[in-house]
């Protein structure tokens, strides 16, 4: 047989193009934990769905091109951390760290005593009892 002789198995498949839709997160008060995020981002609550009876049970905002869904769960439960690993959760930055601090726990947030940042972030738990991060803006 004359010319190439690449097999299709060693050669790498085509990249995947995908793009991210949403950010999804779960709360036993979806639409208290989107306010919350809503509001240390600047934004509002655009977007309301529908659960199966029809029920707000998901609500959205867009802050660029991404999406932040949060849905209503009853059988949520926040996660144990810092004994539990995390699944996810998010970093927020603000040009007034100290400041946003202070106003995310006037909002609901807790400080867990367990701080493993140092001075490069800070954790806070959000109203749900989730953990996400605060940082300087670079």
């Amino acid at each position: 047989m004359t010319g190439s002789s690449t097999s299709t198995s060693t050669r790498s498949p085509k990249p995947l193009a995908g793009n991210i839709l949403c950010h999804a997160m779960w709360a036993r008060d979806g639409r208290e934990l989107a306010d919350f995020y809503a509001t240390a981002l600047g934004t509002q609550v655009t977007s309301t769905y529908p659960g199966p009876q029809g029920e707000p049970a998901a609500f959205a905002f867009r802050v660029g091109g991404s999406m932040y869904l949060f849905y209503t769960s009853a059988s949520f439960t926040a996660p144990k951390w810092p004994q539990e690993e995390l699944p996810f959760h998010m970093d927020l930055t603000f040009t007034d760290v100290r400041a946003a601090e202070q106003r995310l726990l006037g909002m609901g947030a807790t400080k867990p005593d367990h701080q493993p940042g140092g001075t490069h972030w800070t954790i806070l738990l959000d109203p749900s009892g989730q953990p996400f991060c605060i940082h300087q803006a670079r």
